[in-house]
């Protein structure tokens, strides 16, 4: 398939195979695909829970509206937000760089500094809005390889986040749960699998200007 015809093929998966599981090299490119998503200065302001224990995940089902699509995926990606992100945390990306790159501090010495006012002066309430939206950036890359990997997903707004966040104490890790992405394989007997995708026209949704 080419490209047009995989993201054809992808659509919202209500029903999983819950005898199939992916493989440790998918869930490695969905791990990779994540780390590799451009984000605002490279802050990288979001971390991914990669899920599989069942148990939890049934803890977790009655806090998502019962979408039975949270226990029965092979594993329940959780983006998240941090909530740590301040000047400190702009100094451990810059001094990276540095390690990594050889860049030197007088290169970056003046978007370092940049930086550390811009989100000095930001209330938290931007600062997690601007993280969410880099989130949401995430997710739809994630979909979109997932559709090129011909694995099933299921994007997610629906759930607790409070209740999430509890189960997973995800507040001692300075992080807040968005967004979901149940990933697996379609169920055979799952009928929106056999619909026809519904879209407008391009040529309503596209404005072209030449």
């Amino acid at each position: 398939m080419n490209s047009i015809d995989k993201l054809k093929w992808r659509y919202a998966t209500k029903k999983f195979d819950t005898s199939k599981r992916l493989s440790e090299n998918q869930i490695d490119i969905l791990k990779h695909t994540f780390n590799l998503t451009a984000t605002s200065y490279g802050l990288q302001p979001l971390k991914l829970i990669v899920l599989k224990n069942q148990e939890i995940k049934k803890s977790l089902q009655e806090h998502s509206f019962n979408q039975s699509q949270v226990t029965d995926c092979s594993h329940l990606l959780i983006i998240c937000i941090k909530t740590n992100i301040d000047e400190n945390y702009v100094d451990e990306k810059f001094d990276l760089e540095k390690k990594e790159r050889g860049t030197p501090e007088t290169v970056i010495k003046d978007f370092r500094a940049f930086l550390k006012e811009t989100i000095s002066t930001k209330s938290t309430e931007e600062t997690e809005k601007s993280s969410i939206n880099q989130a949401y950036i995430s997710l739809g890359k994630l979909m979109t390889v997932c559709a090129f990997e011909e694995i099933d997903s299921c994007p997610m707004e629906g759930f607790n986040s409070i209740k999430y966040d509890e189960i997973l104490n995800l507040k001692a890790l300075h992080l807040k749960s968005v967004l979901l992405l149940p990933v697996g394989f379609r169920a055979a007997d799952d009928m929106m699998s056999s619909l026809k995708k519904v879209r407008i026209p391009i040529e309503e949704s596209v404005i072209t200007i030449d």
